[in-house]
């Protein structure tokens, strides 16, 4: 099967790609392009999937870098492929041509950024805790480092979970609202004292804060199990493990 690529016009002219399930060579419930070698998917067979996905981006199988992401504010900057083990962090930047910048995610926010004039790159992992802590202001600053500018840099989030499928407690809630009053904005009523958190709504703002143009391309994982993995979703469905889609970008 052919690979699905989501791509942005707001990326262009770079190749990028947020990679659905579909076109891999995993079973089970990993049926697809899982792409993370830290499931309990054969590692072969996850070898396989992204060698596909780094031929689609037409780089080497090892110019495909991925890192040890621990949900972090950590924003590493690469000139060639990285060791292993994987450093742990969760962004990276380059402004090296040929390395293609990769996150896995599985509900989480994945990020690609941009600046095309500067010829500099970044791609990041972020779920609530990422991206309270600062991880897209840190790859920003990391992309800053590197001779890019607020005004030229697009950031684009791929497919995340969406509020309506997010439900979280109070002091998940109280959390955020300690953090600045003004995040109530970013929840909805469910039911009893259970909320509904926007992820992608918080991405987006934080991304702006920053001074980046940001969008969503308004897909969200766990609602669409033919084309996305969503931890969430396994969890509930009491599956042992799940797949990770991968989001790459590079020069």
């Amino acid at each position: 099967m052919t690979l699905e690529i989501i791509t942005s016009d707001s990326l262009a002219p770079l190749r990028h790609g947020f990679f659905t399930r579909r076109g891999g060579a995993s079973s089970g419930i990993f049926s697809g392009l899982n792409c993370g070698p830290g499931s309990t998917d054969q590692a072969e067979i996850v070898a396989i999937n992204r060698a596909r996905v780094a031929d689609a981006m037409q780089v080497a199988p090892g110019m495909l870098t991925t890192l040890h992401q621990v949900h972090s504010a950590e924003a590493l900057t690469v000139t060639g492929p990285l060791p292993d083990p994987r450093p742990k962090a969760d962004a990276l930047v380059t402004a090296t041509p040929d390395i293609a910048l990769g996150v896995l995610t599985a509900d989480c926010q994945p990020v690609l950024f941009a600046d095309p004039a500067a010829g500099v790159i970044g791609a990041a992992h972020a779920g609530w805790r990422g991206a309270r802590d600062g991880v897209l202001e840190a790859t920003v600053d990391a992309m800053l480092a590197l001779g890019a500018t607020r005004d030229g840099i697009r950031a684009v989030i791929g497919p995340t979970i969406s509020q309506l499928a997010y439900e979280v407690g109070p002091e998940f809630f109280e959390d955020f609202i300690v953090d600045d009053p003004r995040n109530t904005r970013f929840f909805a009523g469910g039911r009893g004292d259970r909320l509904h958190f926007d992820l992608p709504a918080y991405g987006l703002h934080r991304l702006r804060e920053a001074g980046v143009e940001a969008e969503w391309t308004r897909h969200c994982t766990y609602s669409d199990p033919d084309r996305f993995y969503s931890y969430r979703r396994a969890t509930h469905a009491g599956q042992a493990d799940y797949g990770r889609l991968i989001s790459v970008i590079r020069l």
